[in-house]
């Protein structure tokens, strides 16, 4: 399966694998991913979607086992609060669907903070834009795909 994500990495000359595993409506979490996919939950980097109140939407990537510190990432983003994003203005935002959210090829081109946690692997997993299917790159080659910054998020 080919996504938008997929060819943006491909276009860039971006080494990277993918993994497609089966997927359950009722359980979208990074949890099932890694369980179903194989990959340790510390390296699935799960993909939220937070609105500041100086920039709007941006995108903070953070390990599965974590959860995201929204006043970390208002530092992170320049912005005094944050709020995650309502689930229904999601997929036409980002032109993704919950549970298939990537941080590459996002509908509407916003920032990209990826946690500094991703630096202590040499390859992790993230969406590749479609339920079911992750992507495995180096931590760098993220920033270069998303356009991001490695921030403090968790």
């Amino acid at each position: 399966m080919t996504t938008n994500a997929l060819r943006i990495v491909k276009a860039l000359g971006i080494q990277v694998r993918t993994i497609e595993y089966e997927v359950d409506e009722e359980d979208l979490s990074a949890i099932a991913a890694a369980t179903k996919s194989g990959i340790d939950l510390d390296r699935i980097f799960k993909t939220l979607v937070a609105v500041g109140d100086k920039t709007g939407p941006f995108m903070c990537v953070i390990p599965g086992s974590a959860e995201l510190d929204l006043k970390k990432a208002a530092k992170a983003s320049g912005n005094k609060s944050v709020a995650m994003l309502h689930l229904r203005d999601l997929e036409p935002l980002t032109g993704y669907q919950r549970g298939g959210c990537s941080p590459v090829g996002s509908k509407k081109r916003m920032p990209v903070y990826v946690d500094e946690t991703a630096q202590l692997w040499e390859e992790l997993s993230v969406s590749a834009g479609h339920r079911g299917l992750q992507m495995l790159l180096a931590p760098d080659e993220l920033l270069r795909a998303s356009d991001g910054e490695y921030a403090d998020l968790v």
